[in-house]
C-alpha cells in the first residue's frame, strides 16, 4: 500500500513519510458493501481498521452506540487490552478501510508513542461511553 494514503488519516497526519512507509508495509485496503460486519462483538481481535470512505454503525449488546466515518478507527480495544471485540461494527454504506494486521499494530505501538497516546485516549473515552450505556467491560486480558 502507498504511504501517501495514510497521510489523509488524522491519526497519522503528524507522522513523517518514512514512518507512514513503515506502517504501510503492514496495511492493506478493503472495500465492503453495506451490511458487512468489519468486526463482531466477542471475537478475537487481530486487525486494526481506519475508515477511509463510508460509514459504519457500532453495536454492542444490541444497542447502537455510535456511528463511524472517514478518519475514524476501530479494533484498537481488543488489540491493546487483549480482550474480545467489545462491539460489532457494521458498514452502513459502501466502505473502504485501511486494515493493519496485528504485527503492524504492535510495531506501531512500540515505535510511535504519539499515535498510541491518541489510541489510548480513544480507548478510555469509548470504555467510559460504554459504561454510560450500562455496558461494563473488563479491561483485563482474557486468560486462555
Amino acid at each position: 500500500m502507498d504511504e501517501a494514503r495514510l497521510q489523509g488519516i488524522p491519526l497519522f497526519a503528524q507522522l513523517s513519510r518514512w514512518q507512514r512507509g513503515r506502517l504501510a508495509r503492514h496495511a492493506r485496503i478493503v472495500e465492503v458493501r453495506p451490511g458487512y460486519h468489519l468486526v463482531d462483538e466477542g471475537e478475537f481481535a487481530h486487525e486494526f481498521f481506519l475508515i477511509e470512505e463510508g460509514n459504519a454503525a457500532v453495536i454492542a449488546s444490541g444497542r447502537h452506540l455510535t456511528d463511524l466515518g472517514p478518519g475514524d478507527f476501530l479494533g484498537e480495544i481488543g488489540l491493546v487490552r487483549q480482550i474480545g471485540r467489545t462491539a460489532s461494527v457494521i458498514a452502513t454504506t459502501p466502505l473502504r478501510a485501511i486494515v493493519m494486521d496485528e504485527k503492524g499494530f504492535r510495531k506501531m505501538a512500540r515505535s510511535m508513542p504519539t499515535v498510541m497516546a491518541q489510541i489510548d485516549a480513544a480507548i478510555e473515552w469509548r470504555l467510559e461511553r460504554d459504561r454510560l450505556f450500562g455496558l461494563e467491560r473488563s479491561s483485563e486480558p482474557e486468560r486462555g
